[in-house]
């Protein structure tokens, strides 16, 4: 009992819009703002109502076999999921930002049908289309944006591992693109790809002139 009880509790956020008839309840989440290299890739969730996804909590704090383990189960226990992107071309003519936006719009907009309310993490996004709630440190509160956050993270963890193969020598598939020692040299020794942020400081470091 107690472990359904803690499960049910992780819902708290959700029962408040479900027990008012608006049973989707969309949570939103990103990964890879910070990275030097790759896509920013935001995911929108919606649960069925009174089903958490049992495990799921904020992707920071799970190692990588169970976020995977994980984004199976949300993928067959959710209503609807949805995933977008920024690419790198984006993030350099805009910014990692408004970028970041562009990758919730655009998975908001996959969902197959319109939400009833939507939750982001962190901060209100500037500029987004939809009328939204946003909860600082919500992947640690909110169950649906915690799934959000999991399949982001799942999903652009792929993506940077597919990359790997073939811009090999940036340990892009254990980093996913962010500023360790070893890409920090590598970026040194090899110089920019195609799919780094040129300008991020600690890429344009690195640049030829």
């Amino acid at each position: 009992m107690g472990g359904a009880r803690r499960l049910q509790d992780s819902l708290s956020y959700e029962d408040r819009f479900w027990s008012r008839g608006l049973s989707r309840v969309v949570g939103v989440d990103e990964a890879g703002r910070g990275p030097l290299a790759g896509p920013v890739v935001a995911a929108a969730v919606i649960l069925r109502p009174g089903l958490p996804i049992p495990g799921a909590r904020d992707s920071k704090t799970l190692p990588r076999k169970k976020r995977e383990e994980l984004a199976g189960s949300i993928l067959s226990g959710a209503a609807a999921v949805s995933l977008g992107a920024a690419s790198v071309r984006e993030i350099e003519r805009f910014n990692i930002l408004v970028s970041t936006r562009i990758a919730m719009s655009r998975a908001l907009r996959r969902l197959p049908f319109p939400p009833d309310h939507v939750v982001v993490d962190g901060l209100p996004v500037k500029g987004l289309e939809w009328d939204h709630e946003a909860v600082v440190g919500g992947d640690g509160q909110v169950h649906s944006i915690a799934c959000a956050s999991i399949l982001a993270k799942v999903f652009r963890d792929r993506l940077m591992e597919r990359l790997a193969v073939r811009y090999p020598g940036y340990g892009w598939e254990t980093n996913m693109g962010y500023g360790t020692a070893e890409h920090l040299a590598a970026l040194e020794r090899l110089g920019p790809t195609p799919h780094h942020r040129r300008t991020f400081g600690r890429v344009q470091m690195d640049l030829p002139f």
